[in-house]
């Protein structure tokens, strides 16, 4: 790693977690938010589903602060204990987030099915990224198409980092218009929830930015050699 890519990768680290924090923040303030509804984050999770027709998958409770995650390999919306059993505003904004993506899934939304089809590739490029990246700029004198193909490896994780993106926004989208519509969130609850979201997208944000912009770097350290070759 060179001293410029190891500069802009600490300066996004800080970002990170600037925004990392923040978003625990957020959601331990509207943790202490009960919604008027005071349905659980199970109980929402549940109701969504149902109210889009969905039937197949099952609300489960797993561990972990902020673990919460949709699985569409076993069809499972997983929220964490914060999630499943308490009827906060942050909980509803989870909850319905996670059952997004199952919408997402049961409607075969272009993104996500575009970003499932990436995953082999993604597990095959993490595991070899950083070896080859390092190998390419160590010996990119002699061997400048080594550094190639750890930039192509790294396109692909950066690509998947950007392709999460509408992913994402699309779900806290088709969350924030249920909560409102469900009558589960209202006005200042509705706001709020969306103020989680907001901030919950901006972590992938900055993983996605990050990645763009250590990925130029990488080309650039390529032509730069080529060019005085």
């Amino acid at each position: 790693m060179t001293p410029s890519i190891m500069i802009i990768s600490l300066i996004f680290v800080g970002i990170s977690a600037l925004v990392s924090w923040r978003l625990r923040s957020k959601f331990k303030q509207y943790s202490e938010v009960p919604t008027s509804s005071g349905l659980t984050g199970r109980e929402i999770a549940e109701k969504m589903l149902r109210d889009n027709g969905i039937h197949d998958v099952k609300v489960l409770s797993s561990e972990g602060f902020l673990s919460d995650h949709y699985n569409p390999a076993n069809k499972t919306v997983n929220l964490s204990p914060d999630v499943y059993n308490s009827a906060s505003v942050a909980a509803a904004a989870v909850a319905a987030h996670e059952c997004g993506h199952a919408v997402q899934h049961a409607t075969a939304y272009p993104w996500l099915q575009f970003r499932s089809k990436m995953v082999p590739a993604v597990q095959v490029s993490s595991y070899l990224v950083q070896i080859v990246l390092i190998a390419g700029i160590l010996l990119v004198q002699m061997f400048p198409n080594l550094l190639l193909v750890g930039i192509g490896l790294f396109a692909v994780t950066t690509l998947f980092s950007v392709v999460t993106l509408p992913v994402e926004f699309d779900a806290s989208k088709r969350a924030l218009a249920w909560l409102d519509t469900a009558g589960i969130t209202y006005k200042k609850e509705h706001d709020q929830a969306k103020d989680a979201l907001w901030w919950a997208a901006m972590t992938y944000v900055v993983a996605a930015v990050s990645s763009v912009v250590i990925l130029l770097q990488y080309v650039m350290i390529y032509l730069g050699a080529t060019r005085r070759d």
